[in-house]
């Protein structure tokens, strides 16, 4: 009989559909009441694995399975399912949970399931004598014991307030899922608490009904008084009156049905709920609660009388319980979700990472404090927008143009150099866009790009200590260091570097001081007595010419120099710049092996013949 279902400190549910909020919600009331964990298992179609929650403060894993027959082999103890499937599905799962042996109660979270199909269930429900919890229903609470669907009783909070997490005597059973919270405060502040209380659902057909649980409740010794709140429309509460002059129901009951209102309207009043409503004069309001007191249950004049009825009607009982309050053991904290801390104002966090440079916080994304439709407006240049993302100053037209030159005279130096070559191996090999030009990016060093920053510290140290070139040329040779940014494989002094030769005409005509490129020169004329080709690279005179930019536009101290160097600003350049000329080889490589260049001849084709290109 399910006049006899009870819910315990070791009822244990297995959650069909994975719901974070409610399972923790859960959670957090079993660690509240100092019991373990409620939720056995979950059952989400399509998953398995685990779910990761809070006990507490300790982090758990609840097991994941893609079927109900799987959870309740691997957790034949748990007897209870918490169905938060949508409507369109929540009528097979309960189906199947009604069939299996080790499911006793089921409570069905979703609304808008067809009445024929729970009609269905309720039959199947009462064959296999099993206990259904809704449709359209917030669940209930055994208090001190089990949270039944996560959302009974509302926040943390709300169950504090109202007691929850001990037992009392009172039983008690509602349609409202929010009348029942609402019932939990009044019955804390006039009673010793709820023993257990129960939302059955809106539906017009509810899987179980107020008279089930009245009768559940009336089998509970633990119980003393019984508290009910019906609804218009529908019988429920005739079968009530009906158990109440049979004696199936001895305990005290107080009892109320809302919509007296509806009386005043001069036609049909829908209140809410599918069953809310009165089609005949003894499914009004007012002609049940008459009937209820006619029939010897306590009936309030008015809801608003129903806190001091409650209050009296517990103050007489003969047996009245000693108030348990006065003998509480202290609480358990649980602890709040970082989220809603922060919402409360009530705890700060430093930040795992901070950038300066750009944020999305506001209305629309911004780089430094300038918003991106301000930039767009403006026309910023390629240069203007890196002295604003990396530099974070408004720098002089030279140097920004200064910056874009370098992009444009070191974006590709054909197939065969490191980076290029590495890059086109991958894509060949089947690598996709991001991972080739990792590839190609990832060879950037000393030979290939990383030259520039290493020229800036040698070019710069040395300036500043006023070193004669010769000099500084025998101190790098006594260490056996190469001269960074000086050499190069295929020009020299008589077949000179395009691309340097236009830095240093920009410089020359641009920049209001060049005395790091001037100094580079100078050590070109010695080195270039003892081998025509080390001539000074573009790698050198971007190196040195980076250095006169940042001197001469005077939005520096020496000390943000230095650290500018350090840090790899003109290896940043190179990185940028190389990645335009690299993804072009990639991009190039997929176009060939996949045939899109349909004659050689409609395209140009360069082939390196020492590579076999």
């Amino acid at each position: 009989m399910i006049s006899n279902f009870k819910f315990t400190t070791e009822t244990t549910a297995i959650f069909y559909n994975l719901k974070a909020l409610p399972i923790q919600q859960m959670l957090d009331f079993d660690f509240l009441c100092n019991r373990k964990s409620s939720v056995s298992a979950i059952v989400h179609p399509g998953k398995k694995g685990f779910h990761k929650a809070f006990f507490g403060r300790k982090e758990i894993l609840i097991p994941v399975y893609d079927s109900l027959n799987e959870a309740t082999e691997k957790h034949p103890q748990s007897e209870v399912l918490i169905n938060f499937a949508s409507h369109r599905s929540a009528y097979p799962a309960a189906k199947e949970a009604l069939e299996l042996p080790t499911l006793k109660t089921i409570v069905i979270v979703a609304e808008g399931i067809p009445e024929r199909h729970t009609k269905e269930l309720i039959a199947i429900a009462k064959q296999n004598n099993k206990l259904i919890i809704g449709p359209s229903t917030v669940g209930g609470i055994a208090a001190g014991s089990f949270r039944i669907a996560g959302y009974a009783g509302g926040k943390i909070e709300n169950i504090i307030r109202a007691k929850l997490y001990r037992p009392g005597s009172v039983g008690l059973v509602s349609k409202s899922g929010g009348m029942m919270n609402e019932l939990f405060n009044i019955v804390a502040r006039t009673t010793d608490g709820v023993k257990e209380g129960i939302a059955i659902g809106g539906d017009l057909f509810p899987g179980s009904t107020l008279l089930d649980h009245l009768l559940r409740f009336e089998a509970d010794p633990d119980i003393k008084l019984l508290i009910a709140l019906g609804e218009l429309g529908g019988k429920q509460e005739y079968e009530i009156i009906k158990a109440k002059q049979e004696g199936k129901i001895t305990k005290p009951l107080v009892m109320w049905v809302p919509g007296t209102c509806a009386g005043i309207f001069p036609w049909e009043v829908q209140f809410g709920h599918a069953g809310a409503k009165a089609g005949k004069e003894e499914e009004s309001a007012q002609s049940k609660n008459k009937a209820l007191c006619e029939a010897g249950i306590i009936v309030p004049e008015s809801f608003e009388h129903l806190e001091n009825t409650i209050q009296q009607t517990f103050k007489t009982m003969t047996e009245t319980p000693k108030h348990m309050s006065q003998n509480e053991s202290p609480l358990r904290q649980v602890p709040l979700d970082h989220a809603e801390a922060v919402k409360q104002g009530i705890v700060r966090k430093a930040t795992n990472i901070t950038s300066t440079i750009s944020s999305d916080l506001g209305e629309e994304p911004t780089y430094g404090a300038i918003p991106i439709s301000k930039i767009i407006e403006d026309d910023y240049s390629m240069g203007k927008l890196l002295a604003l993302l990396w530099f974070k100053k408004k720098l002089p037209t030279y140097f920004t143009q200064f910056l874009e030159k370098c992009i444009l005279l070191t974006a590709d130096h054909g197939p065969a150099v490191s980076g290029a070559h590495n890059a086109i191996v991958a894509s060949r090999a089947g690598k996709d866009v991001i991972s080739s030009l990792c590839s190609g990016l990832l060879t950037i060093g000393p030979r290939f790009g990383g030259a520039i920053d290493d020229a800036c510290r040698y070019f710069k140290e040395a300036v500043d200590k006023n070193t004669i070139p010769t000099v500084f040329i025998e101190e790098m040779k006594r260490q056996g260091i190469p001269i960074p940014g000086i050499g190069h494989r295929i020009k020299s002094i008589r077949n000179p570097d395009k691309r340097v030769e236009l830095l240093k005409e920009f410089a020359k005509q641009n920049f209001p001081a060049t005395k790091h490129l001037d100094y580079a020169l100078q050590i070109e004329k010695i080195t270039t007595k003892k081998a025509e080709n080390l001539i000074l690279n573009v790698d050198g005179c971007m190196a040195a010419l980076f250095l006169d930019a940042l001197e001469s536009s005077q939005q520096f101290n020496p000390e943000e120099i230095k650290e500018i160097i350090e840090i790899g600003y003109m290896n940043g350049l190179f990185a940028l710049s190389r990645s335009i000329g690299i993804i072009g080889h990639i991009l190039d490589q997929k176009r060939l092996k996949e045939g899109l260049y349909r004659h050689p001849t409609e395209d140009i084709l360069y082939l390196n013949e020492e590579k076999n290109w």
